[in-house]
Formats: structure tokens, sequence, C-alpha cells
């Protein structure tokens, strides 16, 4: 065993350790860091771009808005715990590769089944009745601002979670390359929800599902249901 797989297999001893009490406390932190480090991150590139906007204006930030988003906070915790119910209980398996393409490759096969899974996920979200009940108040933001990404129904949420989990239960993916995954999936999130482009042009050549790809879905909500590409809208023909 490496230097790194002992760092690493100490790090997932103790965490195996954790009681409950510390589980949740540890989840409410880690995805406040992660709520804070998406607002931050919004508004230094929003200050820093000198891209034009997108839309005219941003969408006013509400208090109700703001409330739903510490909601979604929550419930990514809630998610998180639910995967370490899984875990404890040998429903999910942690890979212990330290091999670097096999990270790269795994957290390319996250990226390519989420954004298949979230495709549908998505397109089943503008069902009418799914779009009232559940999808619409995102949709309130036709222009976007730094709590857009988390003003989401706690079902949409937990929804996307949950889907993560079952990719966690059929494969045991390397903590490693769940965390990166993670990260990319967070920054990608927020970026996809800046008023400003800020991929190169050139990126939708490579089928990159940029911040005026999302911004489009914003404005048309018959297309770009997808999140971090545009080939399942461009093979589905919901691409624009």
């Amino acid at each position: 065993m490496s230097f790194n797989e002992t760092v690493l297999s100490g790090y997932i001893n103790m965490f195996w350790q954790f009681s409950w009490s510390q589980w949740i406390l540890f989840s409410l932190i880690c995805n406040v860091f992660l709520y804070l480090f998406s607002i931050g991150l919004y508004l230094f590139i929003d200050k820093t771009c000198r891209k034009s906007p997108l839309q005219d204006k941003d969408h006013p930030v509400s208090k109700s808005d703001f409330y739903l988003s510490l909601f979604t906070v929550i419930c990514n915790s809630l998610v998180m715990l639910i995967g370490v119910f899984l875990w404890k209980n040998g429903w999910i398996e942690l890979g212990n590769t330290q091999s670097g393409i096999m990270i790269s490759l795994e957290i390319i096969a996250l990226l390519f089944l989420m954004d298949l899974f979230m495709y549908f996920f998505h397109y089943a979200a503008h069902v009418p009745f799914v779009y009232k009940m559940v999808h619409g108040k995102h949709h309130e933001h036709v222009s976007t601002n730094y709590l857009s990404l988390f003003v989401l129904h706690p079902f949409e949420t937990i929804g996307f979670g949950l889907m993560m989990l079952v990719l966690l239960i059929g494969y045991n993916f390397s903590v490693v390359s769940i965390s990166i995954y993670l990260l990319i999936n967070l920054i990608w999130g927020t970026i996809g929800h800046l008023n400003r482009e800020f991929f190169p042009a050139w990126f939708d050549r490579f089928f990159v599902g940029t911040t005026r790809f999302h911004n489009q879905h914003h404005l048309d909500e018959t297309k770009n249901f997808g999140f971090y590409t545009s080939i399942w809208d461009r093979l589905f023909g919901t691409y624009k």
C-alpha cells in the first residue's frame, strides 16, 4: 500500500467511526461551505468578467429565494446522510484506486451518466403538472442571480441526489473520483447560472453545456435540458 493509499484509508476509517451526530454536523458544515463557495465564485466571476450580460438585468434576490436556498442546503445534507447510511450498511462500497487514469475515467463516467440521467429528469420536470408543482419556482428566474442554482423544490434536490446514489450503488467509484465530480458539478452549476458567458464560443463545437446554453433554457423552457453537455439535446431534438 502506497503512502497516499495509507492516508486515504486512514481518513475513510476515521469517517467510518463517526457517530450520527458527528455525521449530521459534518454534512451541514460541508454543504454550507459549498453553498458559500458557489456564491463567492459567482460574484467573483461576475465582477471580473468583461463580457456583456446575457440578459439586461439579473433576477432580483428575494427573501423567499434566500430561505429556499438554505433549505436546499439542508436537503443536500440529507442526501449525504442517506449516502452514509447506504455506505455503512454495505449498499455503497468505495473503490480504492489511486491511478490517475482510472480516476479520470471514473469522473468522465460520472459526468456522462449523470448528464444523461439529469436530461430525462429535467425533461420530466417540465411535464405541465410536475412543472407547476415542482420546477416552476426555479423558472421564475428567467434571468439569474447568485442564488438561482439553489432555488429548487426539495423533490428536485433530493431527486438529483438519489440518481447519484444509484450510480454509487451500481459501481465502486473511488472517494477521490466522487469528490472531484461533486466539485465539478457545483462549479458547473454556478457557471451555468451566470448572466455572462463564461466559456469561449468554440466550446459549442465540443458539445459543452455552456453558460449561454443553459441561459437559453431559462428563456425558452422547451429547449436545452442538458447540464454538462448538449449531446442529449442534439440527439433528441431539443437543442437551441
